[in-house]
């Protein structure tokens, strides 16, 4: 029997490990057969639109099928959807599709995983507990949403005791909540546990109150024992895949949990984690979120997911995809552009080319991947797998080594920490560095500065520092700026209203006028 296997337990048609019982076990027994495997960022140019994705998932399950047909022990970690957007038709879901898909694409798509709703209840229970610490007196306001994993206009205002206290909730998606923030960050029950302490649960005459002032914490982390163990399933092909919780990239964090993918790191020689929407979001937070700030493995190679049409159709924000490859490969990223084609775009493939050498890109891989899974990549991959021979520093990446720190000053200077970095200059750097707007233009819109200063207020009333947490960018997922159609030296970027999350260590900053999350549109 493989190790694994003693912290394996079959759910339905999906199997479900225990990543933290396995994780600990290694680091307790280091003689103990492990892998160091390398991990693979597939992020994406901004989409068109909101709603659109440009087929990541897609492109990550039939790459690693790619790579398995060419002898590669590769893996795959994907995020759980929200049920809500996906069912409604706002969006693909997160199985794939076509000859790139899921064995049993239900399971993902309609959160029969069990994490979400499992973390939903925890969540929901933490707010029962705020609304009774109301009763008791020991808060005034509660400052901790809801969640529901379906979208409700009804939902955005409510008010508990209307009538007599009135006092005001929210409700959010579930993915997008400081208890789903927790989950992912957490390499522990016990620093679950002692993040979920640390949320606040409201305030009492302008003071935080912590839940671990006023609740046992068994009580969520019981909940929690389902949620925290990655779904083990297989593409229709075979290949090996986790799926571990599901923050939204343009609200969250849009990373698959750390455990998660230390514990497919530790059984796989290539791990291939797809960071939601566009490389603005998902790809910017697994970098200056996951890498910097939380121990994260640096990227060995990176992809770039398009469509034909996003990338040349619309000449306004044609500057998008050429600034995400450029950028992740001025990191010290080798960064492959793919162009996931639809029916009727194959005689586009030379042209394509062409324009990929004109910007000087490396050779797209380019194929119809719905159509031709990972039949269309595997020939395609010579440059690819010989970037991550390189990154291991051999020509065998069989049994991968831990990558080596950067030797490059500046290389090493990209994956710093920014912890103590004042706020504000912290969002200015990643307006420049990940949307290309300098310091000078990036706005603050009217009550800004209130909003910095309430929350700087509530992080010094919980003995912290705001510019010690970690910096969330909240913006729509169809823009970088507030008009990217707009000229490149006139482009800016507006910042709006700051929200810390001190159980996850984070700090939500709403920046960009566009829309962070519209209604889904039926289709």
């Amino acid at each position: 029997m493989a190790l694994i296997d003693q912290f394996t337990t079959q759910y339905g048609l999906v199997q479900k490990i225990d990543a933290f019982g396995y994780l600990d076990y290694l680091r307790d027994h280091a003689d103990e057969p492990r892998k160091h495997g390398q991990v693979i960022l597939v992020t994406a140019d901004t989409p068109l639109k909101a709603s659109r994705g440009e087929g990541k998932t897609t492109t990550t399950i039939a790459l690693i099928d790619a790579l398995r047909a060419r002898g590669i022990d590769a893996t795959a970690v994907l995020r759980q959807p929200s049920m809500g957007i996906t069912a409604a038709g706002s969006k693909g879901g997160a199985s794939g599709g076509g000859k790139s898909s899921l064995s049993h694409p239900e399971l993902i798509d309609w959160g029969l995983c069990g994490e979400m709703a499992a973390i939903e209840n925890a969540q929901n229970l933490l707010v029962s507990f705020a609304e009774k610490a109301i009763d008791d007196g020991l808060i005034d306001t509660i400052l901790v949403p809801r969640v529901s994993e379906v979208p409700s206009r009804s939902l955005r205002q409510i008010a508990v005791d209307r009538g007599k206290g009135n006092v005001p909730e929210r409700v959010v998606l579930t993915p997008t909540c400081e208890l789903m923030q927790i989950v992912v960050l957490s390499r522990s029950m016990d620093e679950i546990s002692q993040r979920v302490s640390k949320m606040v649960a409201g305030t009492k005459d302008g003071k935080p109150v912590t839940f671990g002032e006023f609740i046992d914490l068994w009580r969520i982390t019981g909940i929690l024992g389902d949620a925290v163990k990655p779904a083990k399933t297989e593409t229709v092909n075979g290949s090996p895949v986790y799926v571990h919780c599901g923050p939204f990239a343009n609200v969250s964090l849009g990373i698959p949990s750390l455990i998660s993918v230390e514990m497919a790191c530790a059984l796989h020689d290539v791990v291939v984690v797809e960071a939601g929407y566009g490389a603005d979001a998902g790809a910017q937070k697994w970098l200056d979120i996951a890498c910097r700030e939380f121990g994260a493995q640096w990227p060995a190679a990176a992809v770039v997911v398009t469509r034909a049409s996003t990338w040349r159709d619309d000449p306004t924000l044609s500057w998008r995809y050429p600034f995400h490859v450029h950028r992740l490969e001025s990191l010290g990223i080798p960064t492959f552009p793919l162009v996931n084609l639809w029916d009727g775009e194959d005689d586009q493939i030379a042209s394509l080319r062409d324009t990929a050498k004109s910007l000087n890109f490396r050779n797209p891989i380019i194929g119809n991947l719905f159509r031709d899974g990972g039949e269309a990549l595997a020939p395609q991959l010579d440059a690819f797998v010989g970037a991550l021979e390189d990154a291991n520093g051999s020509k065998n990446i069989t049994n991968a080594s831990a990558p080596a720190d950067a030797a490059d000053p500046e290389a090493a200077n990209n994956r710093a920490s920014h912890k103590g970095m004042g706020l504000v200059e912290d969002v200015k750097w990643i307006a420049g560095n990940a949307y290309g707007v300098p310091a000078d233009r990036v706005l603050f819109k009217e009550g800004f500065a209130e909003s910095l200063a309430s929350a700087t207020e509530l992080c010094n009333g919980v003995g912290t520092s705001v510019d010690d947490l970690a910096v969330v960018a909240v913006k729509s997922p169809a823009t970088m700026t507030d008009n990217d159609s707009a000229a490149a030296d006139e482009r800016t970027v507006t910042l709006k209203k700051v929200e810390p999350h001190f159980g996850a260590g984070v700090v939500q900053v709403n920046l960009t006028t566009s829309l962070t999350t519209p209604m889904p549109k039926i289709v």
